[in-house]
């Protein structure tokens, strides 16, 4: 069977993403792993994909893509859309740039640390507030649901011209945190 992680970086590569950059943490690991090694890297980084220090500069970053006629994705935590938000609206949002968004969300079931329910539980709405459509996965759905899901996100983003952002629950899906 396909782990999840692998789900998410087939529907990454589906969604048709030149470049890749993500936001180091241990819960996407298991993502940005699968993404380095599908694009022929290693040791988290490839031509494909790449670290980034903070979520609003990998907005700025592979949100610029379509400028050049490319298209971007970015792997991160969903607290970080506390960083990203005035990026996100100002920029991608404000000029019609399509940027996909995979987000581990944190603060649902199994999560350890209370401090995080204070901002996660409430990204889902506050996207939607601002105009960025999102779509949730959790264990409810099989691996190829999730590849499903993140392909057409990339799909939809491309062609409402938007970020996309989708919110994945990997808590208890592949037999660890993330």
């Amino acid at each position: 069977m396909t782990s999840y992680a692998a789900a998410v970086a087939k529907g990454v590569w589906a969604a048709g993403a030149d470049l890749v950059g993500y936001v180091p943490s241990v819960s996407v690991a298991p993502v940005i792993g699968e993404l380095v090694g599908t694009s022929g890297g290693q040791d988290g980084v490839s031509d494909r994909v790449f670290p980034l220090s903070r979520e609003e500069e990998a907005v700025g970053v592979l949100g610029a893509l379509p400028l050049a006629g490319k298209f971007g994705a970015i792997v991160m935590q969903d607290n970080g859309f506390g960083n990203a938000l005035t990026a996100l609206t100002t920029f991608t949002v404000a000029y019609h740039l399509p940027l996909l968004i995979v987000a581990n969300t944190r603060g649902g079931l199994g999560e350890y640390n209370s401090m995080i329910h204070t901002f996660s539980q409430h990204a889902s709405r506050l996207l939607e507030q601002v105009g960025v459509p999102v779509f949730d996965l959790d264990r409810r759905s099989g691996p190829d649901d999730w590849a499903a899901v993140v392909r057409e996100a990339g799909t939809h983003a491309r062609m409402t011209f938007r970020p996309v952002v989708v919110l994945a629950q990997f808590w208890a899906t592949d037999g660890e945190m993330a």
